[in-house]
């Protein structure tokens, strides 16, 4: 073993525990004893053969990036420019290590949250929004955002989804009683009317998971942030479209805040 590679396996071991278990070549795995084995790599290649083989002439960004496993997995694409952006420093040297090691210099990490998107000055070819919108006190602040700014085409969106799958029928304008009666109606009680479950305290110990989506609810709130959902990839996976106009049906707006912007 040379010492490059026990210099490697030094700074893989100083910067753990690693989420990402990404393969850095060598034999040398992030996070070797990962409880869900090669993750997220195996998770990646069930829906990957829905995104461009080649990405020449795009660029991507991946928020909420951890360890940079699907920013990387985009320069392996031949993306252009590829900018992956998280709030947790730690996460963020393990990227760019992750990418050293990779041969993927290119890549661009920065300390941004997702409501610091308008930062960036521009729009990206494809977002990446896997795994973050559970994680977050505003999640439809978060998406609102994402359409305004940086969402230029594609958007690969994960979160993590409680309760049922179907999607119920949902009225465009919800009246206080049903007709003929003073009875409330009766679908906001039905499995598949959209759900937004709060979490108080904590999900699997961990006191960041603040929601659950039904599938519904993710898919309504999609397309209420501008988004038109072309595949379901998996149960919580969904490829989306940044809708031409924002808002077009609810009165012709071409910004999310038009009138008053964030700040009211």
């Amino acid at each position: 073993m040379s010492a490059r590679e026990d210099s490697l396996r030094e700074r893989v071991a100083e910067l753990g525990p690693w989420f990402h278990n990404m393969d850095l070549g060598g034999g040398l795995w992030t996070a070797p004893d990962h409880f869900l084995g090669d993750y997220p790599g195996f998770k990646f290649r069930r829906f990957e053969p829905a995104l461009p083989t080649d990405m020449s002439g795009r660029s991507v960004l991946d928020i909420g990036c951890n360890a940079g496993f699907y920013a990387l997995e985009m320069m392996r694409r031949g993306a252009d420019r590829v900018v992956g952006i998280d709030s947790d420093d730690r996460y963020l040297a393990q990227a760019r290590l992750a990418a050293d090691a990779l041969g993927f210099d290119r890549v661009e990490f920065r300390n941004l949250s997702v409501y610091d998107v308008g930062a960036l000055g521009k729009r990206f070819d494809i977002v990446i929004f896997m795994g973050v919108l559970y994680h977050l006190r505003h999640p439809l602040l978060a998406l609102d955002l994402i359409r305004e700014h940086v969402a230029g085409d594609m958007l690969l969106f994960q979160t993590m989804q409680q309760g049922a799958d179907a999607v119920a029928a949902v009225p465009e304008d919800h009246p206080f009683h049903l007709p003929g009666t003073f009875d409330p109606p009766t679908y906001f009680d039905d499995p598949g009317y959209p759900k937004l479950h709060f979490i108080e305290r904590r999900f699997a110990g961990d006191w960041t998971n603040w929601w659950a989506p039904n599938a519904a609810c993710s898919q309504a709130m999609l397309r209420a942030t501008g988004f038109t959902i072309e595949a379901q990839l998996e149960a919580e996976v969904y490829l989306c479209r940044a809708a031409p106009v924002p808002y077009a049906d609810w009165g012709g707006a071409t910004s999310v805040y038009p009138a008053r912007g964030i700040g009211g």
